[in-house]
């Protein structure tokens, strides 16, 4: 595949039959040109593809019209983010550019100071930046973070109820008579990891059920991780009967643990997840989960991010409900197979 070379403004100019200052000032929106000459500059503008380079654009007038939307890595959780924040920018004058800045695992701490230091100024007009390690920055433009991992700063944020949706999902395993109810948390750097697993202890308190802490491990919110500590939990003797694994990614890595292992989802070991990400509702049997508006999420930061660079007063911490999607990896212990103790 052969492509094509960068059109430059002297290329414009050489087929409009103008000086190169003429297409600038058509370019840039200035006075001092003839109509019919902005008519003929413009199509061949539009005939030759021409488009002003991001960093000329940037020196003249010190703006992009670009927003960025910065993420360790391109997973199911940020690419549903992406999506709401494409639907978003649509009419806004901005155009869109996503990023990732990670070392492709999702531990680089201070990823996306390196990446805004990369960005900032000469390609970007402000940022989105997704799971951050770091909410304190101090670039020249405004930041929005979405579910950062020390939860609300002095940076806007916008992340769902974490604490709620895990309360959610912890007391729908209890209603249908599971007691013995293993939990696998998210990383323990990440504040939404550490607000899932209050969430659950609080249910479990509530309820008035102990929680036995060798049901309680960490799984790191990623497939690899998972695998094994899901193994850990279902070769104990007395083996969780459910398991509220942190995320989505993590409870699809258990049914596979247990499929592997012999055990049937929901049968011999109901699963519930968290963040309903598009492969929730197509594994087998469909993930019951806690949804986070994950695209909305998407939507409302690039919103925020457009309203303080038009500098409209608002407030800059917005956290959205979560709520529960009931499906068919969870199910109902009989009455003989509830525990009496």
């Amino acid at each position: 595949m052969v492509f094509p070379q960068r059109v430059k403004m002297s290329d414009v100019a050489r087929t409009a039959g103008v000086s190169v200052a003429t297409v600038s000032k058509v370019v840039n929106g200035r006075y001092g040109v003839a109509q019919a000459t902005v008519e003929r500059v413009q199509q061949v503008i539009h005939q030759l593809g021409y488009e002003a380079s991001l960093g000329a654009q940037s020196l003249r007038s010190h703006r992009t019209n670009v927003l960025g939307i910065l993420v360790a890595e391109f997973e199911p959780f940020s690419t549903e983010l992406l999506k709401g924040a494409s639907t978003q920018v649509a009419g806004t004058g901005y155009q869109l550019l996503a990023y990732s800045g990670g070392d492709g695992a999702g531990r680089a701490v201070g990823w996306e100071r390196r990446s805004l230091a990369r960005l900032s100024g000469t390609l970007i007009d402000g940022a989105v930046i997704v799971t951050p390690t770091v909410v304190e920055t101090k670039q020249g433009f405004h930041v929005v973070a979405v579910d950062p991992h020390t939860g609300p700063s002095g940076l806007p944020t916008i992340d769902s109820d974490n604490f709620a949706g895990a309360v959610l999902a912890t007391n729908y395993l209890l209603s249908l008579g599971h007691r013995r109810i293993g939990h696998i948390s998210g990383r323990p750097d990440l504040e939404s990891s550490r607000l899932r697993e209050a969430g659950f202890r609080q249910a479990m308190a509530d309820a008035g059920m102990p929680v036995d802490e060798r049901l309680v491990r960490v799984g790191g919110f990623r497939v690899e991780s998972t695998a094994g500590t899901a193994t850990e939990l279902l070769v104990l003797p007395d083996r969780p009967t459910a398991v509220f694994a942190g995320n989505d990614l993590s409870a699809i890595s258990t049914v596979d643990v247990a499929r592997g292992m012999g055990l049937c989802v929901p049968d011999d070991l109901s699963v519930i997840g968290f963040d309903n990400i598009p492969e929730s509702a197509l594994v087998n049997p469909p993930l019951t989960t806690i949804m986070q508006p994950l695209q909305q999420m998407g939507a409302e930061a690039l919103r925020l991010l457009v309203d303080l660079i038009a500098g409209v007063e608002r407030d800059i911490h917005i956290r959205l409900p979560t709520e529960l999607v009931v499906r068919a990896s969870c199910r109902p212990l009989a009455p003989s197979e509830v525990p009496t103790a």
